[in-house]
């Protein structure tokens, strides 16, 4: 377990596409006077969870790097003879989704839904993602299967498929440019737009609004974390 980092970091696709979104410390957010602090249990540590399922053992395990190892969270029953789990490489039809897969995933489901339970029902800082087959694989080969077997560019089961294609394709196009400004510096804006604040005479205002904002959700986090020690 002690090399599991550094097995992630020798993948150079995985350390690049990590990289990209990195930002060198910009001199105005940092201090180099102040040493970095380890996270406490009132800090806010986000960090992702998985869900996979082992088909040797029929178990589906969560994947937490924060722990000593996996966990076992419930069985399935997989298909016989299933090799993959994870996607149907003779798919039926509707993307890949078979028996095997739905087993494996309500398992999983009922283990993230009951550690949602265990969070206030206002918890918003959650996202849910699922780790799938490039759609666009898909359907690439099934524009290959029709053609194989004779079906025109004009038949409309073929126009289907390159419509779907193409949205897949432009819906990628976005995801490219969301990241570009997911990587922009808008520091120096940041910095002006405070000064225009500032000029104005409007900054006081709403820094002291902020500082009112954050005593309230200061108390309702307090409260929280009582409610739960007292039901605990």
């Amino acid at each position: 377990t002690d090399l599991r980092g550094e097995a992630i970091g020798s993948s150079d696709e995985i350390r690049a596409a990590h990289n990209s979104f990195g930002r060198a410390e910009d001199a105005f957010l940092s201090d180099p006077s102040r040493a970095k602090r380890a996270a406490t249990d009132d800090d806010d540590v986000f960090h992702f969870i998985a869900y996979v399922p082992h088909e040797g053992d029929g178990c589906v395990y969560e994947l937490d790097g924060l722990q000593a190892g996996p966990i076992r969270v419930g069985s399935y029953r997989p298909e016989i003879g299933d090799e993959n789990t994870t996607h149907d490489n003779n798919n039926n039809g509707d993307g890949g989704t078979t028996s095997s897969d739905m087993d494996w995933i309500r398992v999983a489901r009922n283990a993230i839904q009951t550690r949602l339970a265990s969070y206030s029902s206002t918890e918003i800082k959650f996202n849910l993602m699922a780790v799938v087959q490039d759609k666009r694989t898909y359907l690439t080969e099934r524009l290959n299967a029709l053609a194989a077997i004779g079906v025109e560019e004009s038949d409309p089961n073929m126009l289907a498929v390159r419509s779907e294609l193409h949205g897949e394709e432009e819906k990628r196009a976005g995801w490219a440019s969301e990241n570009e400004r997911r990587r922009h510096n808008y520091l120096p804006f940041c910095v002006e737009y405070l000064r225009a604040l500032a000029g104005s005479g409007r900054f006081e205002g709403l820094v002291e609004k902020a500082r009112e904002s954050a005593g309230e959700k200061r108390k309702r986090a307090e409260a929280w974390k009582k409610e739960v020690g007292q039901k605990g």
